[in-house]
């Protein structure tokens, strides 16, 4: 059974940091692509990062140079490393295995998603 846990959110003053983890079950990341999305209230979900399964990273333009996606094969877990956080940020964040051992960008190919993880950035 596929399953993607996400764990680490919280609350995080402004300019904080935080480090999510998604774990990933029932499939490896040696032949699937991992993205990270975000959904606050009353908006549209998010594409945020993406890392394809031979490591090559993708990013949103809204956190481009202040998160950082790394897959540990190992452990078969996704993290994202969230830096300088805004209050903006705050969201729903969910990972999510896209059926492509590259990220493609193209939201149906997602297949499997995550509970999510709440992230909470005061002002």
């Amino acid at each position: 059974e596929v399953q993607l846990v996400e764990s680490g959110g919280g609350l995080v003053q402004a300019g904080g940091s935080l480090r999510l983890a998604c774990a990933a079950s029932g499939f490896t990341l040696d032949y699937y692509a991992v993205g990270w999305f975000r959904q606050a209230p009353g908006k549209e979900r998010e594409g945020i990062s993406c890392v394809s399964s031979d490591g090559s990273k993708y990013y949103a333009d809204s956190v481009m140079g202040r998160f950082t996606i790394s897959s540990d094969h190992a452990e078969n877990t996704v993290y994202l490393q969230m830096s300088s956080l805004k209050p903006e940020d705050t969201a729903v964040y969910y990972c999510a295995r896209e059926d492509s051992h590259v990220c493609t960008g193209y939201a149906p190919n997602y297949d499997y998603w995550g509970q999510g993880t709440q992230v909470t950035v005061s002002s």
